[in-house]
């Protein structure tokens, strides 16, 4: 998957969720973007828009820490 990271949005809330995805769940254009992974992981704003899709939960995480948010997750 190459999509460019256009950065998470400003606001009041700095805390973004992140949780696991299964890649069959996904519209076909980003399925064939994921290759042979079986689940990604979504980071989601407090108001459930999806921000970023990321290959493992380390990198949704280090790319929240990134632009000052802290990541929680959701099960």
């Amino acid at each position: 998957m190459n999509t460019p990271f256009e950065g998470f949005p400003e606001g009041k809330s700095r805390i973004v969720y992140v949780r696991p995805v299964a890649v069959e769940d996904l519209p076909e254009e980003v399925r064939a973007q994921v290759g042979d992974a079986g689940v990604i992981y979504s980071v989601h704003a407090v108001d459930g828009q999806r921000l970023a899709l990321v290959a493992d939960r380390a990198l949704a995480f280090n790319l929240a820490r990134a632009h000052d948010f802290a990541p929680m997750s959701v099960h």
